[in-house]
């Protein structure tokens, strides 16, 4: 299509041509140094009087001088809200006064992409702190993480973001690893569910989601962080990758970061096969692939696979990773030089920075109309700070009462002898070290406790009420007293003396314990907070025994990243509620899951391990993975993946199949009823289940293949008809390729992996028949009331 150029407007501002035309006609008029200013990004912060915005010193890069580079343009600024405290409207205004300089100091006036984090909500001073993921993983909701996803997603455009560095995907597989309270939990449908109605949520607010870490990082020897990925292909193909085949396909997400992780000697950041093989021409992900932080430099520093600089650009560009982060590093004078020399040929460059002009056309930052400034900044007067502080509200009533949904439906109580709901205690003894914490309940990219501890004396930002808070409110009449006993992980015991003494004098004993979330070693999870067993940290298991030793019955109450083995208590307190990381809204869901407010619906998304040194354990586990008599080590969990009681009862009657056998190609149908017969209202958790009993390579002795939430009132009853295609039975076969095979399979309707209900015996018949990644992924299960006359 031919098409006159309207005065004063390029062809790439030109509205009337395709963003394919546009990108054209942009890569055509560049010069080398400006097409890899598009590849990279620049670490700032944002400024709290409104200026623009500053390079950020990290002690991983040398300093970025803005001035110098600007010229030939830039790609990104890296977290520009996530660096330092600043006030949302100030920030936003910095951002844009530094977006109209990027773009005026170009040829093109091409301004950058901002991305953030938002593992947990937006990581910015004063935006809502919500559930960790692994609490996401607890609800066994997507449509409630969708609506949470979706009001991060406005909430990071508001401002003027354009990419979020969300979800994380990694799949649990030694819960000793820091990082276990930002995946979504040990089970790959699960987290790809969850994580896929993250990416829509994120996604439909205008906001590119990035999906990591691609792939393997959470499998690292020992569960340390950045260490060697230990599986074999099967391993990659049937637990690992299925998240990120369902986020690109079903969640449409366009960016994917690298995993940190060698896989049998290959990097990913360096692996063609996956970044380009599978991602690009197997799964069709047309997005942008970007570097986690720092990852190219490691080709050379610490996976010895480059000899300099410009040979790690060039073998991260070849792979198919589109952008550096967080700073210029490989892709900047490196790989210009390479470029020139002929090491690295131009069409890698030209086609990484198509795509990264793709997404920046599409995001309308090349159109002719193009504006930084948020709507809410337009009225004030900009020259103002004052007039300008307190104009954008991230934290409002609808995203609090979003965050409190969300830790409601995931508080999970794993036992309880009757002793909850507690019916107006007269005397309370609230004692533990996260007993009157305000960040007990906040993970480690929150805002808070990822940058907000690096400046003390600013205020959190948002209001974080303890569970003492909590439980003076929902408990007015009682009397509560208070002593921590020990500290996090201090393994001091001088305060167990005393806080026995109030457990003794009162009705009940609450003891709140945990973690303390943190970055590298400064927390007990985390980011580089990595532990050889799943002891609870510092000297709690001494206080937690020396409270079961009194009469008073004991409640458990964990505020956690991850599983802890809990000793005694799993058979002595008199229950146990876990809850992990649930947010500023948190203590308040703990306090109303306590007094039965809230009726318990979270269900495990990790196990609860029965003793601290049996890691690395899954539920997925084969045969030979779980207890047997060959070996004295019993894997067995005191709390199973999927598990979680209430405060009501539910029957599940009346199973019936429409056929035994069906096709490779076909599907069964399953009907039956659950029934509330408890007396009052509640959610159960329907989970299927699919065990193979012979295959042609080794499986899992089962594993989760759909679930729902079912919400019954007392006395109510719904029948479930759950379709099941057989393609969800499909594994990577002998040939590496995916594959449905006939033979005997069961379905186990459950409320947990170790609870089945109700169990079908099926056949699939005919020849075996080989799937891709246009399988069917879902089981389905509908839901109709019975009739109650």
């Amino acid at each position: 299509m031919t098409v006159e150029n309207i005065p004063g407007i390029s062809l790439w501002n030109d509205l009337r041509l395709s963003v394919t035309a546009r990108v054209d006609a942009l890569i055509d008029a560049m010069n080398i140094e400006e097409k890899i200013a598009q590849l990279y990004g620049v670490w700032v912060g944002a400024s709290d009087q409104g200026g623009e915005v500053a390079p950020h010193q990290h002690d991983m890069e040398d300093t970025v001088d803005l001035d110098a580079l600007l010229p030939s343009g830039l790609g990104q600024l890296t977290r520009p809200f996530g660096t330092v405290p600043v006030d949302p409207a100030l920030g936003a205004l910095s951002l844009a006064r530094t977006q109209i300089r990027i773009a005026a100091m170009n040829r093109f006036g091409i301004p950058a992409l901002a991305h953030d984090e938002c593992l947990a909500g937006f990581a910015a001073w004063g935006a809502t702190a919500y559930p960790v993921p692994l609490s996401w993983g607890a609800t066994f909701d997507p449509d409630t993480v969708r609506r949470m996803a979706a009001a991060i997603g406005r909430d990071m455009r508001s401002v003027g973001v354009h990419q979020g560095l969300a979800p994380v995907l990694d799949v649990v597989r030694d819960a000793r690893w820091g990082r276990v309270e930002e995946t979504i939990g040990e089970d790959p449908y699960l987290v790809g569910t969850i994580g896929t109605a993250y990416v829509q949520g994120i996604e439909s607010a205008g906001v590119v989601a990035t999906l990591k870490h691609f792939v393997g990082y959470s499998a690292s020897r020992a569960g340390r962080n950045l260490a060697p990925a230990s599986m074999g292909p099967r391993e990659r193909a049937d637990v690992l990758l299925p998240p990120f085949e369902m986020a690109v396909r079903e969640g449409r997400a366009r960016s994917v970061m690298n995993a940190y992780t060698d896989t049998d000697g290959m990097p990913s950041a360096a692996d063609e096969n996956l970044l380009t093989g599978l991602l690009r021409d197997t799964w069709g992900f047309d997005g942008t692939v970007v570097a986690d932080y720092f990852a190219i430099a490691f080709l050379k520093t610490l996976h010895g696979i480059a000899a300099d600089w410009a040979d790690a650009a060039g073998s991260a560009l070849r792979a198919g990773i589109d952008v550096e982060l967080p700073n210029v590093k490989t892709y900047g004078a490196p790989l210009t030089e390479a470029v020139a020399d002929g090491r690295v040929p131009e069409a890698l460059v030209d086609r990484a920075l198509r795509r990264t002009l793709t997404q920046k056309a599409v995001l309308g930052l090349l159109d002719p109309d193009w504006n930084p400034l948020p709507a809410a900044l337009h009225e004030a007067d900009l020259n103002d700070p004052a007039a300008v502080r307190g104009r954008i509200d991230l934290d409002g009533p609808e995203n609090r009462a979003l965050a409190r949904t969300v830790a409601e439906k995931a508080v999970v109580l794993l036992s309880n002898d009757g002793t909850l709901p507690l019916e107006r205690p007269r005397r309370i003894a609230l004692l533990g070290p996260n007993a009157d914490e305000p960040v007990a309940v906040l993970g480690c990219y929150s805002f808070p406790q990822h940058i907000g501890v690096r400046h003390p004396g600013t205020p959190l930002g948002i209001e974080l009420p303890t569970l003492h808070d909590a439980l003076s409110r929902e408990f007015p009449d009682a009397e509560i007293t208070v002593a921590l006993g020990t500290g996090i992980d201090d393994g001091d015991l001088t305060g167990i003396r005393e806080a026995a003494r109030l457990a003794r004098e009162s009705d009940i004993a609450l003891v709140v314990l945990g973690d303390r979330a943190g970055l590298f070693g400064r927390g007990t999870s985390g980011e580089g907070c990595d532990v050889a067993t799943l002891v609870l940290p510092g000297a709690q298991q001494q206080l937690l025994d020396a409270l079961l030793d009194l009469e008073t019955p004991v409640v458990t109450v964990l505020l956690a990243g991850r599983p802890y083995a809990l000793g005694r208590a799993v058979e002595e307190s008199a229950a146990i509620v876990q809850s992990f990381f649930p947010g500023e809204e948190g203590a308040g869901a703990i306090a109303g899951v306590l007094s039965g407010r809230t009726n318990p619906s979270g269900r495990l998304p990790v196990s609860v391990p029965r003793v601290p040194g049996a890691q690395p354990a899954t539920y997925l586990g084969a045969r030979l993975a779980h207890a047997g008599e060959v070996s004295s080590s019993d894997p067995t969990p005191a709390f199973a993946f999927g598990h979680g009681l209430s405060y009501t009862r539910f029957d599940w009657t009346d199973l019936t199949l429409d056929v035994e056998e069906a096709p490779t190609d076909g599907e069964f149908i399953l009907t039956f009823t659950v029934r509330n017969t408890g007396g009052r209202s509640g959610t159960e958790i329907v989970q299927v289940y699919l065990h193979d009993p012979v295959a042609s390579v080794v499986q899992p002795v089962q594993r989760l293949v759909g679930y729902a939430r079912v919400e019954l009132q007392r006395g109510e009853a719904r029948r479930l008809r759950v379709t099941v295609p057989a393609d969800v039975a499909s594994f990577t076969g002998r040939d590496h390729r995916r594959v449905v095979e006939p033979g005997e399979l069961e379905l186990r309707l459950a409320a947990s992996s170790a609870d089945p209900r109700l169990t079908a015996r099926v056949t699939l018949t005919g020849a075996g028949r080989h799937v891709d990644h246009t399988r069917r992924l879902h089981v389905t299960i509908e839901q109709e009331p019975v009739d109650q006359t």
